[in-house]
């Protein structure tokens, strides 16, 4: 098979980039990757498939992949991911415009599948049975940090949610592996560790393991900087854990918490185990017993049968735990999902005024959380400059990437990116910061 010049596109999650990357490794074992995808030969799509809005995305990439494939050098188009893991039956035969399928455990059989497109007529399916997590090689798409997946799937069955009939059951990935991966990504100021649900990692392996105990062992690698927590569910946030943010000067004093809503009868709903009681206290013991900790989280809003008064309670908990930083979605009703059958399903336009009145609560939230930073000093990872503020951009320990706002910054001297510097806050302007390099 001839070297083919290759452009890959992903969409969705950290998690989705962290199998790019993968993929990306391999696919350079025998070809060349392009970032122009105009003059690439064959076009991957790496696919989400979580939501509607997610699925319309992908599926409009495949199309602008397609044009350019009648008028230009693109030869073959494969779509990856999630999208044909779960709709390959509906896919194959309805999307003409791609040439092969492959599924969330086929990213090591990239080589095979293209070598089977120049040698065979017709769409290929290679979509598999959700089992592994990959090797340990990777293209890092990032700069300066890096993602490590540590596990894949998912056990818990939120009503709401596609994951565990895409990704299939919770999976760790061994430890031993995700050194090996880790020591194989060079010098990483931040290693963010993600997973549908990060605290759940290792209860399913033998030996049995834990987050923590990974924590430290990634902590004694001399490539790592720092380590940041993403998506640790509330009730397998442990008292070892706690006391890891204490004791541990590598693990970043920063925790996004996916709550999703604060009602208990809507959480029950959700299937989601916790309380909106239980969750404030959480909340509370941890800014009490990790000095200056960034608690982040993300609630959904118009959740069948939610009414004034469940969404109230909402409100109410944002402006009583008063988070460092918050998303929010509206319902996104998904068929094969148990909430899809619920009644008392809400209307879009109230869903709307619901995010907006969210977002307005948390806003405000926000400002006063910079208001009380004015004045003190950070570290700031420097990542840029913005030329129409004419002010360097970077982030502090409280500011993860693309999800938190930024700390923009002025210098006398020059700044090399990649490197942190210590930054006095002198003003808060909604979510960004803005302050003087000292």
């Amino acid at each position: 098979m001839e070297n083919k010049l290759i452009g890959v596109i992903s969409l969705g999650c950290d998690k989705n980039r962290v199998d790019t990357e993968k993929m990306l490794a391999i696919l350079r074992q025998k070809h060349t990757i392009t970032r122009d995808i105009q003059k690439a030969q064959i076009i991957i799509i790496n696919t989400c498939a979580f939501l509607q809005a997610a699925r319309e995305e992908s599926i409009k990439e495949i199309l602008s992949a397609a044009e350019y494939k009648k008028s230009g050098a693109v030869e073959k188009i494969i779509v990856s991911g999630c999208l044909p893991q779960k709709y390959v039956g509906e896919l194959m035969g309805e999307l003409s415009e791609a040439d092969a399928f492959i599924g969330v455990s086929d990213y090591d059989r990239i080589l095979e599948v293209i070598d089977r497109l120049y040698t065979s007529g017709g769409q290929i399916n290679a979509v598999g049975e959700p089992f592994g997590n990959g090797g340990t090689q990777r293209v890092i798409t990032t700069d300066g940090y890096a993602y490590l997946k540590i596990a894949d799937g998912c056990d818990n069955h939120c009503t709401y949610c596609l994951i565990p009939k895409i990704r299939g059951r919770y999976r760790s990935v061994r430890p031993e592996n995700l050194v090996e991966e880790v020591k194989a990504l060079g010098n990483v100021r931040e290693l963010i560790l993600v997973a549908q649900d990060t605290s759940a990692y290792g209860r399913d392996l033998t030996p049995q393991s834990s987050l923590v105990a990974l924590i430290r062992t990634l902590s004694t690698l001399q490539n790592v900087g720092g380590i940041r927590l993403l998506y640790c569910y509330p009730e397998n946030i442990t008292d070892e854990l706690i006391r890891e943010f204490q004791s541990n000067p590598k693990l970043i004093r920063y925790i996004d918490i996916p709550l999703q809503h604060a009602d208990d009868r809507i959480l029950k709903l959700m299937n989601r185990k916790g309380t909106g009681e239980g969750y404030l206290k959480l909340i509370e013991r941890l800014k009490n017993e990790v000095q200056g900790i960034a608690v982040r989280s993300t609630f959904i809003t118009g959740f069948p049968t939610e009414t004034d008064e469940d969404f109230l309670r909402l409100t109410e908990f944002l402006q009583k735990a008063k988070l460092f930083n918050a998303g929010f979605f509206k319902y996104s009703r998904e068929e094969d999902t148990a909430a899809y059958n619920l009644g008392g399903q809400i209307s879009a336009s109230v869903k709307t005024k619901r995010l907006k009145k969210l977002y307005s609560v948390q806003k405000k939230i926000v400002k006063e959380n910079g208001k009380a930073l004015v004045g003190k000093a950070f570290k700031v990872f420097a990542e840029g400059f913005d030329r129409d503020e004419l002010v360097y951009y970077g982030r502090a320990y409280f500011n993860a990437p693309s999800v938190d706002g930024k700390v923009k910054f002025f210098s006398a001297e020059e700044i090399n990116y990649g490197e942190f510097y210590n930054v006095r806050i002198l003003k808060s302007d909604g979510y960004d910061l803005y302050g003087e390099r000292i």
